[in-house]
């Protein structure tokens, strides 16, 4: 069993994958740039154990991260509770993915970005557009051939509605739901319409973009990220919601560099 962690600007996902790379477990913390490797050992620990499971059962840990004073943390908390060094995703792991990508090497792409990539080329028909939705919302695209060709990154829902609270006097903080129509009838369904109807369009209006660039192929559209089962429902496209997309391609890499 091996242990990935996907380390966000909001959350970090934890996630146990056994051999046959299926997520057996999902967990999420908190992300914080001040927390130390101690602190952060103790609730990998904590966490873990909640779930009942094992240290001694972690054959290795794999981590890709865009926050890298946490990943620092997180890397070194991982060798306390396991005795193991992580494999960091940006720091020489090697990455079974064709580049399309003006020159730039896997260790300058983000590493969620890669390990979604790689696991919507095993497990999903090709091409393959990808959504990720988070603090940021990442759409990114695999072509027929396999080759990450790039992609586009748009503020997340939650983000444009805490920018929306924060910067405006009279607007409140709103649940993140689903509004009760389209044309809102007071401020609170007003606001939850424009983040959700306007996220979801946003969406579709970059995937037609990204069409009209493919050339007529018809892609698989894949969604992933806390926002994407939000958001992806009132989206004019087909989109399928695969919550372990990224574990499964950290776990493919983590194999990888294994064997190789």
């Amino acid at each position: 069993m091996i242990l990935a962690i996907d380390i966000g600007n909001t959350h970090i996902v934890l996630g146990c994958l056994d051999e046959d790379n299926n997520v057996l477990q999902r967990m999420m913390m908190s992300s914080d740039k001040n927390e130390t490797s101690y602190e952060y050992a103790a609730e990998i620990r904590t966490v873990l154990s909640l779930k009942g499971l094992d240290l001694n059962n972690f054959d290795g840990a794999i981590i890709s991260s865009v926050v890298p004073e946490v990943t620092r943390a997180v890397s070194a908390a991982v060798y306390i509770i396991t005795g193991k060094e992580p494999l960091v995703l940006g720091h020489g792991a090697k990455v079974e993915l064709s580049l399309d990508m003006n020159g730039l090497s896997s260790d300058a792409i983000a590493g969620d970005l890669l390990a979604t990539a790689i696991a919507a080329k095993k497990y999903y028909t090709l091409p393959a557009i990808i959504v990720d939705m988070g603090t940021a919302t990442t759409i990114t695209v695999v072509d027929r051939t396999g080759t990450y060709i790039g992609g586009a990154i748009v503020p997340g829902p939650g983000t444009a509605l805490k920018g929306l609270v924060r910067d405006t006097s009279l607007l409140p903080a709103v649940e993140f739901v689903a509004p009760d129509r389209a044309i809102a009838k007071d401020t609170v369904n007003a606001m939850r319409c424009g983040i959700v109807y306007g996220s979801a369009g946003a969406l579709d209006g970059i995937i037609d973009r990204f069409l009209l660039e493919m050339e007529g192929d018809d892609p698989t559209i894949l969604a992933t990220g806390g926002m994407g089962k939000i958001i992806a429902p009132y989206c004019r496209h087909k989109i399928i919601i695969d919550n372990e997309l990224l574990l499964k391609g950290l776990g493919i890499i983590w194999y990888d560099n294994q064997i190789h």
